[in-house]
């Protein structure tokens, strides 16, 4: 048998694999329903149904040959399909456009990106071994920092670094509580927060009064692509973007490489796996989980900073509301991984996005759209019971080290 014949059996029995077959029953099973959105235009029950019945096919194949977790899941996603394709299709194309046009993407792309900074930044400091439950108070800090840097230097530059650097004060007195102290870092992380807040609240009263922040802060600039804006559908979908968005979409694969692919990143996982160990072979563990906890707080920052600096203009008291929590929740979701915390961001996005544009098309859903932000948190949930694939942290997340 010649290489290439060997080879193509191989692919082959791969594409009929019980798990393959589940994958791509998935995939129908969101085509089923994305036909029937906008930009495509067919207005066909027959799609929908088709390929959701395939999809469910798939996965009943898969479930009968083993594979239960993800064919289960194939049978789900043919149902959903489905019966969300026909549901759109009775839908009138003009509330349909209205919801599903491509600026959306955009949208999406805009409420995922604090998100992402946030996971980015607990991924760090869980990989070295340190829970950051205090992505929150780090993302509030660089928020109210942000814009009282970019007033008082008039750059927002010099804004987003002045955020940038208060994140990172905050991300190091939780690492001398978690590290050196070896405190509880769950309670530390909660205490982080609660003074974050408390201080961000002063200090608005006290420098702004409540509330008078100037309207000419200056912004953080949108990045507009000549050759994509005028585009039908891929212009208002990324023809111009704010400038973070694209830092924070750039440092997803960048997180990945650091991590995976270079010798800093197997320091940092080393001590989030294996401390002792790590520290055997003339790692300083300590250092690399301070920088580690440092790098959290930064890039958690930049998430705030976007708030503030980038997307609203001005600052609120506790506007964060709660995204350094929903970050860590898409972190866990991504399995401590960035593409899968970047992919949780965009799901956590896109049903904020979602929520916002329903009761614009439909008045009869403005009681119901706040449910669609209620479903990453049961995804999460659902990952972390393990039904869609076990989530696992670090062996060492959260458990102080004590150099001997």
């Amino acid at each position: 048998m010649t290489t290439t014949a060997a080879y193509g059996r191989l692919r082959t029995s791969r594409l009929t694999e019980p798990r393959s077959i589940a994958i791509y029953g998935i995939a129908l099973g969101v085509l089923a329903c994305w036909l029937a959105l906008p930009p495509f235009t067919t207005r066909n029950f027959v799609w929908p149904v088709l390929l959701g019945l395939l999809a469910a096919l798939g996965g009943v194949a898969a479930v009968s040959r083993g594979v239960g977790k993800v064919g289960w899941g194939a049978v789900a996603a043919g149902v959903l399909g489905a019966g969300l394709g026909v549901l759109a299709l009775q839908s009138g194309t003009s509330n349909l456009n209205e919801v599903f046009s491509a600026s959306i993407i955009a949208s999406m792309l805009v409420f995922a990106t604090p998100l992402t900074f946030g996971a980015l930044g607990g991924m760090f400091s869980e990989r070295s071994g340190v829970v950051n439950i205090a992505l929150e108070g780090m993302m509030l800090m660089g928020a109210f920092f942000g814009i009282y840097g970019a007033d008082k230097t008039d750059s927002w530059f010099l804004g987003i670094l002045i955020a940038m650097l208060a994140g990172a004060v905050m991300a190091l007195v939780h690492a001398f509580f978690a590290i050196h102290l070896r405190a509880d870092q769950i309670v530390g992380g909660m205490a982080i927060n609660f003074l974050a807040l408390g201080l961000t609240g002063y200090l608005f009263f006290k420098l702004y009064h409540g509330g008078n922040i100037p309207s000419n802060i200056p912004r953080i600039p949108e990045v507009n692509i000549p050759w994509v804006e005028h585009q039908r559908f891929l212009g208002p979908a990324f023809g111009s973007l704010n400038l973070l968005i694209w830092v924070a979409i750039i440092l997803v694969p960048v997180s990945y490489v650091v991590l995976f692919r270079t010798a800093i990143g197997l320091r940092i996982r080393a001590c989030g796996e294996h401390p002792r160990a790590a520290d055997t072979v003339g790692i300083d563990v300590y250092a690399v989980r301070y920088a580690s906890v440092i790098t959290s707080g930064v890039l958690a920052a930049l998430g705030g900073a976007f708030l503030s600096v980038g997307f609203v203009g001005t600052f609120n008291e506790n506007m964060t509301a709660g995204r350094g929590f929903i970050a860590l929740a898409a972190l866990i979701f991504g399995n401590w991984r960035p593409f899968g915390a970047f992919g949780a961001a965009l799901l956590f996005g896109f049903s904020t996005a979602l929520a916002f544009r329903l009761p614009n098309a439909y008045p009869w859903a403005d009681s119901y759209a706040t449910l669609f932000q209620t479903l990453p948190y049961v995804l999460t949930l659902v990952a972390i019971a393990g039904v869609i694939g076990r989530t696992v942290p670090p062996a060492a997340d959260g458990r102080p080290y004590k150099k001997q």
